[in-house]
């Protein structure tokens, strides 16, 4: 078990800097966009050809890219479950009256609500999806909940969301670069506008890290090797459609993201290259004989990783998504 105590006070420390993580990561929200400044307009007169627009674009997306596309909307769409997961962590308290770990959570949820409005719009829009089994989906993905291997443990959620976020920020980035490629600029900014956000939302819990292992360097060391231990699984891993169980259609939307090379087996690679590098893990110095040993192993993990992914294929079996109108 950690130490709870410990967590406890580290999370107290940083918790005196929230203001300025505010500050420095989260856009104000009179500032930043919002779903309608990308979404034609109905009231317009130009409705008409937009909508044509987008809906042609969509008929001619590949399925694969596509069906990604759709799952990553899902994924956006149960931030339900993501914040009163994060509210549960062991240091955050709702009740505080002053600026603190909750006002954190809730103003990061407000910037990650807009992702799942504007892209379940234009896929409303699309008129290529059916939307009742893309709602099924999402109230499952909340219903059945998840486990990301973290616990109530602080230490263990900011490496996940560290991952997590950078991994979000390349699977709307490529969505909206094959998008772009193939002449439509409405999806490519769209896309491009949530993996910005993304990608800042990424720094910011890279830099909590980063103080943690300033204030705290052997338990958080040990907590990243935990996690990598376990493998990061994505949030959406309990995903199913109308009559299957939970968790049963995760695999063959992860082989859709693979074939369309939208998010692969080599990426999780490089996000952890990518976290070593940030988090300077080689050079962490006052480690206890424990975390040495798990440095050690976080250094090693790329290689072994590469080994593993190198030997695995990605069947070429379209699997037929009830999310798609036929």
């Amino acid at each position: 078990m950690y130490q709870k105590l410990v967590r406890k006070e580290v999370m107290g420390i940083l918790e005196k800097e929230v203001g300025s993580f505010l500050d420095k990561f989260l856009t104000p929200i009179e500032k930043i966009w919002q779903p309608s400044d990308y979404l034609p307009d109905p009231s317009s007169s130009d409705f008409k050809y937009d909508l044509e627009e987008i809906q042609t674009f969509a008929r001619e997306m590949p399925y694969d890219l596509f069906v990604t596309l759709i799952g990553d909307c899902i994924t956006e769409e149960a931030l339900p479950s993501y914040e009163s997961w994060l509210m549960g962590v062991d240091g955050i308290d709702q009740e505080k009256s002053e600026i603190g770990w909750a006002n954190w959570i809730r103003a990061w949820t407000g910037e990650e609500n807009r992702h799942g409005d504007l892209l379940s719009k234009y896929l409303y829009l699309c008129g290529r999806v059916n939307m009742r089994e893309l709602e099924v989906t999402t109230q499952y993905l909340i219903n059945d909940g998840f486990d990301l291997g973290t616990s109530m443990d602080p230490y263990r959620n900011f490496v996940y969301t560290s991952f997590q976020e950078t991994a979000t920020n390349i699977s709307h980035r490529r969505v909206g670069t094959l998008a772009k490629q193939s002449g439509n600029g409405k999806l490519a900014k769209m896309c491009g506008v949530i993996a910005a956000d993304e990608a800042r939302h990424a720094k910011a819990y890279k830099h909590f890290v980063t103080r943690i292992l300033e204030i705290d360097p052997s338990e958080m060391i040990l907590a990243f090797e935990d996690m990598m231990r376990k493998k990061i699984v994505m949030p959406a891993h309990m995903m199913r459609q109308s009559g299957q169980k939970a968790g049963e259609l995760w695999g063959h939307f992860s082989d859709a993201a693979q074939r369309c090379m939208v998010y692969t087996g080599q990426d999780y690679i490089n996000i952890m290259k990518d976290l070593l590098d940030e988090w300077k893990i080689e050079h962490v110095k006052g480690l206890n004989e424990k975390a040495e040993k798990a440095q050690e192993y976080l250094m090693k993990l790329p290689a072994r990783l590469q080994k593993i992914t190198d030997r695995i294929s990605t069947p070429d079996l379209q699997f037929q998504f009830k999310w798609v109108k036929s």
